[in-house]
């Protein structure tokens, strides 16, 4: 399949580098996606009033269910985040190993 060990080694760096491509659009298309969620917005301010309502007119139950969903969705916010970061860093990585072994070929 291969000639030598180079153009194994060619072959690799290739594959990881467009892997690594892939993986860091991905991340940044979960961080565009989540900037641009409209609806997390209109929810959480929608649950925000929903409780103020329900403090002024002393519901115990209505505010502690709907300072349970913001906090969920706060959560859910947070760990999108967290995912998109993850993936752009692993992309960046695997980017940077398709380097070194693209520099230790020549």
């Amino acid at each position: 399949m291969f000639t030598n060990i180079d153009e194994a080694f060619m072959w690799m760096a290739t594959i990881v580098f467009f892997i690594g491509v892939i993986v860091l659009l991905v991340g940044i298309i979960i961080l565009a996606v989540q900037a641009s969620g409209r609806n997390v917005k209109t929810v959480s301010d929608s649950v925000s009033k929903l409780a103020q309502r329900g403090i002024a007119e002393d519901v115990a139950g209505l505010v502690g269910n709907a300072s349970s969903l913001l906090s969920s969705m706060n959560e859910m916010v947070r760990s999108s985040a967290g995912i998109g970061i993850t993936l752009i860093i692993t992309g960046m990585l695997l980017m940077a190993s398709a380097y070194f072994l693209f520099t230790q070929l020549g």
